[in-house]
């Protein structure tokens, strides 16, 4: 498994705002369907609501696949 880096800018973003990122999702609006079907780990913990703030240096597990946010 590789953790692949995603840059953000200053403030942090939400769960929602990083599953549009990364082209998970095409809306906001599917993210709580989304997150209610699939598990999504923030730091190695179980996470489902759309509204987590994530900030740098979070790990973000989803489907196999690990991020790593990184503050530009």
């Amino acid at each position: 498994m590789f953790v692949k880096t995603i840059l953000i800018k200053g403030a942090p973003i939400t769960l929602a705002q990083l599953l549009k990122k990364i082209d998970i999702i095409a809306s906001g609006g599917e993210a709580k369907a989304f997150l209610s079907q699939e598990k999504v780990l923030v730091n190695q913990q179980p996470e489902n609501r759309r509204g987590r703030k994530l900030v740098d240096g979070d790990i973000i597990e989803i489907r196999g696949n690990q991020y790593r946010l990184v503050d530009e």
